[in-house]
């Protein structure tokens, strides 16, 4: 775990492939998730049945390149690590897809071991 969702406005596979592969390098690096721990979904708006709504908030001008990226996962990380993990996930949607680092727009979302199951109806992480 972490499980990561990524919406992006009219993003061809291999554009949403290589911003999967930012945010997964990103909690990788950062984080230190095992690199076959990898769990996404990836999520193309059209712009006209689907789309993606925002604004200039906090004087940062976004435009139609816009990436949501909303990451849960459990919770015990460190402030100065968080604010490591948006730099890297910047830097490498950058990289690896194109997208200004003023596009990438990030949520982080904790919670505790029972709040996850893996499978087969198993709460695997509770003691």
């Amino acid at each position: 775990m972490p499980f990561v969702r990524i919406d992006a406005l009219r993003a061809d596979a291999e554009r949403l492939d290589a911003l999967g592969r930012a945010v997964h390098d990103a909690l990788g690096e950062v984080i230190g998730f095992p690199p076959d721990d990898r769990f996404q979904v990836l999520v193309s708006h059209d712009g006209t049945s689907s789309t993606l709504r925002y604004d200039d908030y906090l004087g940062v001008h976004r435009d139609d390149d816009i990436v949501f990226v909303a990451i849960t996962m459990r919770s015990g990380r460190s402030p100065e690590q968080k604010k490591a993990l948006y730099r890297r996930i910047a830097e490498l949607g950058c990289t690896y897809a194109g997208t200004e680092p003023r596009n990438m727009f990030v949520t982080l979302t904790e919670n505790e071991s029972i709040d996850w199951s893996f499978g087969n109806g198993v709460a695997q992480y509770a003691s």
